[in-house]
């Protein structure tokens, strides 16, 4: 009989630090699925455009940890944070604006797993880029663990943050 283990949040990080490609979920350690050349590249430029387009108006976190307490420490594609300084702590939900997710072949994963997790922690946007299908998901205001709102949007419509009103976000 396999043994199964949950761990919290200092356990995990005294465990895992440095090891790359894991994340905790809700007390499980997941690995993470390699990233591939179109994932990197969409990642990179995302960057670049939320970069241009709010500058020192916020902290751009891309693929690094954010802390969900108790029990998960994911680590989202890019991070969209209140502008202060993360260097002594992760950031945590009440700093986060928006999380954006880049789904080459992590679609489920992100959805149904990572997606009640964020809304659960009260994260205000998560956008899932569907590379397959070339769709972005927009997750909006989040309540009693869901979120109400879901536009999909096709290529050549830009994404509007709900924290950055008039930005436009390129994002196919």
């Amino acid at each position: 009989m396999a043994t199964r283990y949950r761990f919290g949040l200092e356990a995990y990080e005294r465990l895992f630090q440095g090891v790359k490609g894991v994340e905790l979920l809700e007390g499980e350690v997941y690995k993470m699925s390699p990233i591939g050349p179109k994932h990197a590249w969409k990642v990179a430029k995302l960057v670049r455009a939320f970069l241009e387009a709010l500058g020192d108006r916020a902290v751009v976190w891309p693929q690094n940890p954010i802390r969900i307490p108790p029990h998960s420490e994911p680590q989202p594609d890019l991070a969209v944070l209140r502008p202060k300084d993360y260097g002594e702590a992760l950031p945590t939900p009440e700093d986060i604006l928006l999380l954006v997710e880049v789904a080459d072949t992590s679609l489920d994963h992100d959805q149904n797993r990572k997606l009640p997790i964020y809304a659960q922690a009260g994260i205000p946007e998560v956008w899932i880029l569907d590379l397959e299908r070339s769709l972005l998901h927009a997750f909006r205001h989040p309540k009693e663990g869901v979120y109400t709102e879901h536009p999909i949007l096709l290529p050549g419509e830009e994404a509007k943050p709900l924290a950055f009103p008039g930005v436009r976000i390129a994002w196919d």
